[in-house]
Formats: structure tokens, C-alpha cells, sequence
């Protein structure tokens, strides 16, 4: 208990320096001033500063490349415990669920890698009375010297409110995909050995790295890579025939936000209204890619150029500012055409060099390996669980309006049920 306890005095003194040096690192003071004023707290009470405090250092980014607040305080000199520094980089921020109630911390599930975790909190239990077993909390775990500690609770949600667990889940997920196999080995190795065999699927069907078709065939590509049987016949030539003309717009299907996120991938692509070209890509390190406007960023760095595209600055900006888009995919174009950087700074009105431009706009990807969402989706539990649950509320709607229609028209107790179930009307709707 003894060694515990120190641990706790060893890490909290960290924290404690790493708050000395927000406020007084001329890196980080000015704008740190600026943050509390923006969150509307210019003196924060000690309650108030604990809970801007956390996320200011771990969410935060500043310079170019960007560096979290964490970093910038590992980089700094005279620090009392390197190790302890550098273990607060590995921190994981996602939601838990409650499975045992510890005299020092909890034994939690993390719903994003599906891990149990034995927590030590860094402060007293006695500030978290009241949350018991089965809830679900959010908050930041990190490892150091094979155990584990809690900074805090963000937020706590009843053992009842499943849904709103799962869709936080989700959304922490779609943001920040590597959370599904972080600090799980045994899940990132399904989802390399899937890549795999993905990488040598797509190969012999495609004779290539990447397949350029429209979002009105790239539900079926995609299924076919999945071995769906259904999709032997698929026309290809038909899917990859070009559009009449290539331009970048905004499309509202495809939004981060949790219930268009789920609603999407129900419909699919297919679903979309519009018609815009999709790059089908498989890198054979990070996994499937379904780019949208691939095509319309390639012609934008054509020999003889395209300047019948509309909106190419916006498209440019899309692929630098899109998370969802490697570095990968950036140097790919890159590779392909040697006119890229010239228009790209021509654009930006910068002088990048591509290396510059990496670090600058994709920073994220060169701190972590980061597989594509397709590849880590198709591994996620709860994520599984969130579209059977949409599927299920779908169902649920489309039977209640059927039964409204029912309920208007008159119906044999022994004919088949209008809501199309295969059953008699007696067994089914007009069973009640």
C-alpha cells in the first residue's frame, strides 16, 4: 500500500508541475490566459481551474507542427520525473462502464477496445460517492509501471442510458479511431491480419491499388471485397466509367455528427443525393480507404490542368483539414504528380515543402499509427451495436406506420399481413 501511495504523491507532483509550467512557459502562459478567458472563467475557483485544466493540457495544440501541451512539457528541461511525463502521453480519454467499486479506484470496461482496466484514482474516492455499479463514466486513464491511474470524471451517465453510452462511444470513435485498438494488442492484430487479407482481395480483383467509381457503386465494391456473392455480376466498366465533369461541394451525408454517422451507414453511399467520384484505395499497411472527390483532387494537379473543376481551393483545404485522410493519401497524389507542391503553395500562398506540409496539416498521423475507419469499424463491437440498434428502431418505425395503414383499412383475420412479415393477420399485427 505503501508503494501505491507514493506512486499517487510521484504523479500528482507531476501534475502539479506540469500546472507551474502552463502558467509560466512562454509558450504556453499567454495562451493559456486566453483559453480560461474564452471559457468565460478569468478566475476560476481551484473546482473550476481542475476540471479547464485537464483538457487545456491534453487537447490543446499549439505551433506548427502542432504539440499538445503534454508534449511541449516533456520537451521541456529539469523535469522532477521523465517517466511519469512521458507515461501521460499514452493517456486514453473514452467511456467506461463501472464493474466493481475498488477502496482506491475501479475496476473498469472500456467500451471503445473492450478491456478491462483495474483503476487507481488520483484523488479521493470520496469525491466520486454516489456513482455505483453498471454506470457509465467518461474519463482519462493512462499507464505507468504496468498499472493504471484515473484522472477524474468528466461526466456520468445511469446504467439505463445504454443508448447515450454507446452513441458516445461511437462519436468518440468516428474522431479519433485509433481509441478501438489502443493499449489492445490482440485487437490490432485482427485488424492487421484483416488489412491483409483485404490488401491481396483487392489485388486480384482490381489489378491495382486503388478503383476510381462513383458513391452510386461504392456500397457494391465494397461488398464485393467482402465476398459478397450477390455482386459477382457487378458491371466494373459500367462503375468506372468518368462523370462529365468533376467539381468539389459539400455533402451533408457526410458530416461527422453521430445520428447522420449511423443514419449513413445504414443507407450507404448509395444512399447519397448527390453524385460525386470516390477513390476506392487499399493501402496495405492502414487498411481500406473510400475517399470521396479523389479523382476531382488528382485532376486538380493534372499537366495541362483542370480549370473547369469548381471549388479547387475548397477540395484542397477538404484533404488537408479531413481527419479521416492520411498523410498516406496526401503523398500518393504527391507521388503521382510533380506538380504538387507548386500548386499547392500556388493555392495556400505558402512555400511548403511536402514534408512541412505533412507535419503542418496531418501531425496526427506521424505521432500514431492511425488505420482507416473502414478497417477499424469492422472490428468494433459497439459500433456493431449501434447500427443493429439503429436497424432496430428503423424496423420498429416502418412497423408502427404500417400498423397505423392497418389499422385504416380492413383486413382478413386469416389474409397475409399488410406489414409484409409472411405471417396471417391474426399472428401478426392483428394479433392485439
Amino acid at each position: 500500500m505503501t508503494v501505491v501511495i507514493d506512486k499517487l504523491n510521484d504523479i500528482n507532483s507531476v501534475i502539479k508541475e506540469l500546472f507551474e509550467f502552463v502558467q509560466d512557459s512562454e509558450v504556453t502562459k499567454d495562451d493559456f490566459k486566453e483559453y480560461l478567458s474564452t471559457m468565460g472563467t478569468l478566475n476560476p475557483s481551484p473546482a473550476q481551474m481542475e476540471k479547464l485544466f485537464i483538457p487545456y493540457v491534453f487537447e490543446r495544440n499549439l505551433g506548427e507542427p502542432a504539440k499538445s501541451i503534454i508534449e511541449l512539457f516533456n520537451e521541456s528541461e529539469n523535469l522532477s520525473n521523465p517517466d511519469i511525463a512521458k507515461s501521460l502521453l499514452s493517456a486514453q480519454y473514452t467511456i467506461f462502464r463501472i464493474e466493481k467499486v475498488l477502496k482506491n479506484g475501479f475496476e473498469l470496461f472500456n467500451i471503445t477496445n473492450e478491456k478491462q482496466y483495474t483503476v487507481l484514482s488520483l484523488t479521493k474516492m470520496t469525491n466520486f460517492r454516489g456513482i455505483g455499479l453498471g454506470e457509465f463514466i467518461v474519463a482519462r486513464i493512462f499507464k505507468f509501471k504496468d498499472e493504471y491511474f484515473m484522472i477524474g470524471i468528466d461526466n456520468v451517465l445511469p446504467e439505463n442510458k445504454i443508448k447515450e453510452a454507446i452513441k458516445y462511444a461511437i462519436i468518440k470513435i468516428v474522431q479519433s479511431p485509433w481509441l478501438v485498438y489502443q493499449d489492445n494488442e490482440e485487437k490490432e492484430q485482427e485488424i492487421k491480419n484483416d488489412i491483409k487479407t483485404m490488401s491481396e482481395k483487392f489485388k486480384e480483383v482490381f489489378k491495382s491499388d486503388e478503383f476510381i467509381t462513383t458513391n452510386k457503386f461504392t456500397d457494391t465494391v465494397i461488398g464485393i471485397l467482402n465476398g459478397d456473392d450477390d455482386a459477382k455480376d457487378f458491371d466494373f466498366e459500367e462503375a468506372k466509367k468518368p462523370l462529365d465533369e468533376y467539381k468539389f461541394f459539400t455533402i451533408k451525408e457526410l458530416n461527422n455528427g453521430y445520428d447522420d454517422f449511423i443514419e449513413n451507414s445504414l443507407g450507404g453511399f448509395s444512399s447519397h443525393k448527390e453524385t460525386y467520384d470516390v477513390g476506392i484505395i487499399m493501402d496495405e499497411e492502414l487498411g481500406l480507404y473510400s475517399i470521396p472527390f479523389y479523382k476531382t483532387f488528382c485532376n486538380i494537379f493534372e499537366v495541362n490542368g483542370r480549370p473547369d473543376i469548381e471549388n479547387q481551393k475548397e477540395c484542397l483545404n477538404y484533404f488537408l483539414k479531413n481527419d479521416a485522410i492520411s498523410d498516406r493519401i496526401i503523398r500518393r497524389v504527391a507521388d503521382k504528380y510533380p506538380n504538387f507542391m507548386k500548386k499547392v503553395n500556388h493555392f495556400l500562398g505558402t512555400d511548403y515543402t511536402l514534408d512541412s506540409l505533412i507535419s503542418t496539416y496531418k501531425s496526427e498521423f506521424l505521432k500514431r499509427k492511425i488505420y482507416s475507419s473502414t478497417s477499424v469499424l469492422y472490428h468494433s463491437t459497439v459500433f456493431s451495436t449501434s447500427i443493429d440498434i439503429a436497424e432496430e428502431d428503423v424496423m420498429s418505425h416502418k412497423k408502427s406506420e404500417q400498423t397505423n395503414t392497418v389499422q385504416t383499412k380492413k383486413v382478413g383475420r386469416n389474409e397475409p399481413c399488410p406489414c409484409g412479415s409472411g405471417k396471417k393477420y391474426k399472428n401478426c399485427c392483428g394479433k392485439n
